[in-house]
């Protein structure tokens, strides 16, 4: 292979990471309008309380610590699996993104049971304006959640298969950016919806 293809196939390399770093943040971006319109809604719609009962009335705040406490410690988990990933050390990764993975689990589960009883106790969406936004916001978190467990799911396949590769960093790193975008969004969920539901 000559100097002048062993340049070209670095420039197509660097290239097409360079879109693949945009495209990213473009969809961080329009997660972020995404959220930020849900949040909008919800500090609108959350004060129509006469169809059914306040948030205050239904939210059980430790339950929900709970949750939150899940979701935080498997950003620092994963967190521990990055520096696994940056010592090439496939096992360490795969060790410390198989507890994020449970961690994260166990932040959907929890979040499902709380949905289900609310439901069970006819607390519904279609009660009031105030519940289809709270339902709507944090559903769709919890949905970003549940994508990011399947992603984080085929992360670790790969690093069983191609170990701590380039490619497979890379796409960790993107990971490692929209699991902490999300915890992010949780710390906003949790004070806007539930703290200052409860007060």
């Amino acid at each position: 292979m000559t100097s002048t293809t062993l340049d070209h196939h670095h420039d197509h390399q660097a290239h097409s990471d360079s879109i693949d770093v945009f495209g990213f943040w473009i969809y961080i971006m329009t997660d972020c309008v995404l959220f930020a319109t849900l949040f909008a809604a919800f500090a609108v719609l959350h004060v129509d309380n006469a169809a059914g009962p306040t948030l205050k009335q239904i939210i059980h705040l430790p339950y929900v610590l709970g949750e939150t406490m899940f979701l935080l410690a498997s950003s620092f988990t994963y967190g521990l699996a990055m520096l696994g990933v940056y010592k090439q050390s496939r096992a360490r990764a795969v060790f410390w993104l198989i507890v994020t993975f449970c961690l994260g689990l166990s932040f959907v589960v929890m979040e499902v049971r709380e949905f289900m009883h609310l439901y069970a106790d006819g607390n519904s969406w279609h009660i009031s304006a105030a519940l289809s936004s709270f339902f709507t916001l944090v559903g769709t978190h919890g949905t970003h959640v549940s994508f990011g467990l399947i992603w984080m799911a085929l992360m670790i396949g790969q690093l069983l298969k191609y170990g701590t590769s380039p490619s497979v960093n890379r796409r960790l790193t993107y990971l490692g950016l929209f699991w902490h975008f999300l915890d992010i969004v949780w710390i906003f969920v949790f004070t806007i919806v539930y703290l200052m539901g409860v007060i």
